[in-house]
């Protein structure tokens, strides 16, 4: 489906060799000639920058799709403080199709050793291609929850509020529980998510239900009626 390639791979090919215009202009874009005039003048820009590229390749070609992480978080109204990746999640029957649209417009696709995503880069930032989320694969039903949001003048389908945060509290465990990290998404998006489903979704995994604790003791959510406390 894709070829192998490890980190030094990945840093030396960060460019993009060929890449063709979001607008859909035909014409290729050669290597570190990318509009220069238009260049990001911040991380934080260039992550949404190829945010939008990505975006728009995938909804040209009709890919069912919904973006994640940190720039969902940032589409939903979160501030711009992005991380080091863009996010896209997909379905697994539809990795093959999704990368082969990828390397059309020109940009390298890899398999990392995990075998839940797929790898790209994109005007130098790096792509995660997602087809699990919280050790789930990812359904139809999950991407049809999604909402059509601006990124920067760019609509493209994202991840709901109630997913999103679900997603990233279910990926909590014993070798990975950044709650700093988690915090000021649910501060962000509280108004937005629906909390029980969560709750229902994550059962009492010890994880999350130490984070759900945190949730209410900081006033970010309100406590559980006392006679459906454990």
């Amino acid at each position: 489906m894709t070829q192998h390639a490890d980190d030094d791979t990945l840093d030396q090919q960060a460019g993009v060799a060929e890449l063709r215009l979001a607008t859909g202009d035909p014409g290729l874009v050669p290597q570190n000639d990318v509009l220069a005039e238009d260049l990001p003048l911040d991380r934080n820009q260039a992550i949404l920058q190829a945010t939008k590229q990505v975006g728009s390749i995938l909804k040209r070609k009709g890919h069912r799709f919904a973006l994640a992480g940190s720039v969902a978080v940032y589409a939903h109204g979160g501030t711009q403080n992005l991380q080091h990746d863009v996010d896209f999640c997909f379905r697994p029957q539809d990795a093959d199709a999704v990368a082969e649209t990828l390397r059309e417009a020109g940009l390298p696709v890899y398999t990392p050793p995990e075998d839940w995503l797929l790898k790209s880069n994109c005007l130098g930032q790096q792509v995660d291609l997602i087809f699990e989320l919280a050790h789930q694969p990812v359904t139809t039903e999950l991407l049809e929850r999604a909402q059509e949001l601006s990124v920067e003048s760019v609509f493209m389908p994202v991840l709901s509020p109630t997913d999103l945060v679900h997603s990233l509290m279910a990926a909590f465990s014993e070798h990975h529980c950044d709650f700093g990290a988690v915090l000021p998404i649910a501060r962000t998006l509280r108004e937005k998510v629906d909390w029980e489903t969560v709750r229902g979704a994550c059962g009492h995994e010890p994880m999350p239900d130490a984070f759900f604790y945190f949730l209410e003791r900081l006033e970010v959510i309100p406590p559980r009626p006392k006679e459906e406390q454990r």
